[in-house]
């Protein structure tokens, strides 16, 4: 056995021995150099110790004759056998010197690398833990490529070092070695695991990592594998540009990249819509022509022409592919059948249908539910139906996605509830079984048409049958009793929501908030706002618009201001409604001074008013008795080019006959026809008030004729403005007679009209009629007030 081991201890004395000749100094590098660490970094060196015995000169170190050249092979390797049974730290280190050359270091390393090697073939290697200390990324990568031929013992010499030495520190270098390794011994997911850490790894550029995994691919005998690994690990850590450029990198040095690694790219860009940069890269992996492109390269690019709308390159695109031998296969029709359907060119997805069978590809489910999503969405839900029909002809059965298609549309569309629920009754009828998304439709339906009750049914049908209900569901719940002011139940809905785990995001929290303000529960609306940001969910534009909305309808200005700074603050931009908010309530507060210099600021911030502003503006100058001032903003709109409104323009009436100018509101009048906008009855109603208050009742009937004249018929209010006019002067005659034309004009009396006619004949005296009103009054369901 010792004679088997001699040639190995001829080389370990010579490893001891400074002055024998180096045994390696034939090879063509040096070792020294290759141990060193390629990025720079210190490492720990093997450092031989000087070895004593304990007692009365008797020195454990080996004898000199053990050592020196005449004597026999024999007896130095029984010498060495010997020293080595016992275990280094059975020996004390009396000094560790640094080798003093380069050289020198060499030796030291070589010796270091083959007793790791001869070690781990032992299978010993765990137990000479000092050996693994002594590594340096260089050694450790001499050890794995002297390991090329034999993978399996690399992947041992990894698990050795990662379960004894955690802490080594590793090069980029070896690191890619170890990627090698991994991939050879087809352990994939850690090799994968490894790249992200390398790609993550601040400092390390794309080029480095592709530089250092190719200097080290054909020394660990790997294959191109790796190279897929990496530009799927880009693509994966969402590094779609970086994957890119790696994908590039791996080309330019001639390495032919598996086309899964070029799919990879492709497909990731594709799926972020970087349609641009993807075509870039297919035209480079086409024009190098180091990838043989295959069907999955055509489909991913056809899904690419799809999602961008480009149809016109379908065409010479197939050709190109059909030229290279590679023909449309189900999922290249069934993409483009989807793609034409989704923008509505069903003729062409029609067409494609034909096109498919002639080539013996039989449309299946997925072919047909595009067509239904594209007929559906342009076509009507009866050819959609059609449709349905003719899928279950050929032997197809309808899934959860066709029925849904079908319910989506009907919901969307606001077709009749009886349609959406006989949808869900066949679902249930074919046993296909509802899922999230069929409750999610009909509870939506029936939480937006107000029938809030249905809406709890399917609530709890959808629970009952086993579904989970999501943020979605509960949100679209809550939002529907918002809308419709039952609170209470919106609340009892976010209890069972939190109770079930259910995180409450800014979407929920706003209908919430929205319902409150309406309800004009503003002190739990703050309450709520309050545990939004507790539980950090963070306001956007729409919960400082709402909350800023329901303080300015309130009155509250001094919370609408600072809800708008705190949003300033947050750097969220208030738009033009938010603007208009404000300035309305500062205008129904009277506070004109502030409205304006809201105004400005607005202004200065380059957003400018519209229609909406300046008739707020208006209207507060009108109700706080500038009508002046409201004239004059109503020339600056138009001189701005912002065609007034009819509601503009009531305001300016209304304005002028509050201040009792009635001639100035009658000039308005007739200017406002200049400006291309016509009167309604409100302008014809607030204009025969305001004469009828001024007593000039020819001028109120000779509106009234016009009115007609015009085709806007006198209303209700238009008789009562008229009778209330005659009744406060004690006209009761003339008042009789406008009320018996209004019942001619089939105009039924509202509350209004029997309290004037009511208070008339009272104020006449004439009881006997107004107990007659009064009883008729009564027998129609009106109840008199305060006013009566």
């Amino acid at each position: 056995m010792l004679l088997s081991l001699l040639p190995v201890f001829q080389q370990r004395e010579i490893a001891f021995v400074g002055p024998s000749p180096c045994p390696c100094s034939s090879q063509p590098r040096s070792h020294a150099a290759s141990c060193l660490p390629s990025d720079g970094s210190t490492a720990l060196r093997y450092r031989p110790p000087q070895l004593s015995r304990a007692s009365n000169n008797s020195s454990m170190a080996a004898p000199k004759g053990l050592l020196s050249p005449t004597t026999s092979l024999r007896t130095r390797a029984i010498a060495a056998s010997a020293s080595l049974t016992k275990p280094l730290s059975t020996y004390a280190v009396k000094s560790l010197q640094t080798p003093s050359t380069p050289q020198e270091s060499g030796h030291i390393d070589t010796f270091l690398i083959e007793k790791i090697l001869m070690r781990l073939k032992q299978g010993k290697l765990n137990s000479s833990k000092d050996y693994l200390f002594q590594l340096t990324p260089s050694s450790f990568l001499d050890v794995i490529y002297h390991c090329r031929d034999n993978p399996q013992l690399g992947q041992k010499f990894l698990d050795t070092v990662a379960s004894n030495h955690p802490k080594f520190r590793h090069s980029s270098i070896s690191l890619s070695a170890i990627v090698h390794v991994l991939s050879r011994n087809r352990r994939l997911s850690d090799a994968q695991a490894l790249l992200l850490r390398m790609i993550r790894k601040s400092g390390v550029s794309r080029t480095m990592i592709v530089d250092c995994l190719i200097s080290t691919y054909e020394k660990c005998g790997s294959n191109p594998i790796v190279f897929d690994l990496l530009i799927r690990t880009y693509v994966q850590a969402r590094k779609l540009r970086e994957g890119v450029e790696a994908f590039k990198l791996v080309t330019n040095r001639g390495i032919s990249v598996p086309i899964n690694g070029c799919n990879t790219v492709l497909g990731g860009l594709v799926k972020i819509g970087w349609f641009d940069l993807a075509w870039e890269v297919y035209n480079d992996v086409v024009s190098k022509g180091v990838v043989q492109l295959n069907i999955y390269t055509m489909n991913i690019m056809v899904n690419a022409i799809c999602k961008d709308h480009n149809f016109k390159k379908v065409k010479p695109f197939l050709i190109e592919f059909e030229a290279k031998g590679i023909s449309p296969d189900i999922v290249t029709y069934n993409t483009l059948i989807n793609g034409y359907s989704r923008v509505g060119l069903l003729d062409e997805a029609f067409e494609l249908m034909t096109s498919m069978q002639s080539k013996g590809l039989k449309p299946g489910l997925y072919t047909y539910n595009s067509i239904l999503n594209g007929v559906c969405k342009t076509r009507g839900l009866e050819r959609a139906k059609e449709i349905v029909k003719e899928m279950v002809h050929n032997g197809l059965n309808p899934d959860s996605t066709t029925y849904n298609t079908l319910l989506i549309e009907c919901c969307k569309k606001g077709n009749s509830m009886e349609e959406a629920e006989s949808i869900f009754q066949e679902i249930l009828n074919q046993n296909v079984g509802p899922d999230i998304l069929t409750y999610t439709s009909l509870i939506g339906l029936f939480s937006r048409s107000g029938n809030l009750n249905r809406a709890l049914f399917y609530f709890k049908n959808m629970k009952d049958s086993g579904l989970t209900p999501d943020n979605v569901i509960y949100t679209i719940l809550i939002n529907g009793f918002c809308k419709h002011g039952v609170m209470s139940e919106a609340i009892k809905i976010r209890d069972e929501m939190i109770d079930r785990g259910c995180v409450l995001d800014v979407v929920t929290y706003n209908s919430l908030l929205n319902g409150l303000c309406k309800s004009k529960m503003l002190q739990e609306a703050d309450k709520l706002f309050d545990e939004m940001v507790e539980r950090r969910v963070y306001p956007d534009f729409y919960t400082f618009a709402t909350l800023i909305n329901g303080y300015s309808k309130e009155g509250n200005m001094k919370k609408a201001v600072n809800l708008f700074e705190s949003m300033i603050q947050r750097n969220i931009n208030p738009d033009i409604v938010t603007y208009n908010t404000l300035i309305d309530g500062f205008c129904k507060e009277g506070e004109m001074e502030k409205a304006k210099d809201l105004w400005n600021a607005m202004i200065c911030k380059n957003i400018f008013p519209n229609d909406i502003t300046y008739s707020i503006l208006i209207n507060g100058f009108c109700n706080t008795g500038h009508v002046n001032e409201a004239l004059r903003i109503w020339d600056e709109m138009v001189a701005n080019g912002i065609g007034p409104t009819i509601v503009t323009c009531n305001t300016i009436v209304k304005g002028y006959c509050r201040a009792g100018l009635v001639k100035e509101a009658g000039l308005f009048f007739n200017r406002m026809g200049f400006n291309n906008v016509s009167a309604d009855s409100v302008t014809y109603n607030t204009l025969i008030h305001g004469y009828l208050k001024e007593n000039d009742m020819d001028k109120a009937f000779d509106l009234v004729n016009g009115m007609e004249s015009q085709r806007i018929f006198p209303d209700v209010v238009t008789y009562n403005v008229i009778l209330d006019g005659f009744c406060r002067n004690g006209r009761m005659d003339e008042a009789v007679m406008v009320y018996g034309k209004m019942i001619e004009k089939g105009l039924k009396p509202d509350r209004s009209t029997y309290v004037l006619m009511i208070n008339g004949y009272v104020s006449k005296e004439n009881m006997k009629e107004a107990f007659r009103l009064h009883d008729q009054m009564l027998e129609r369901g009106f109840a008199p007030d305060d006013k009566f």
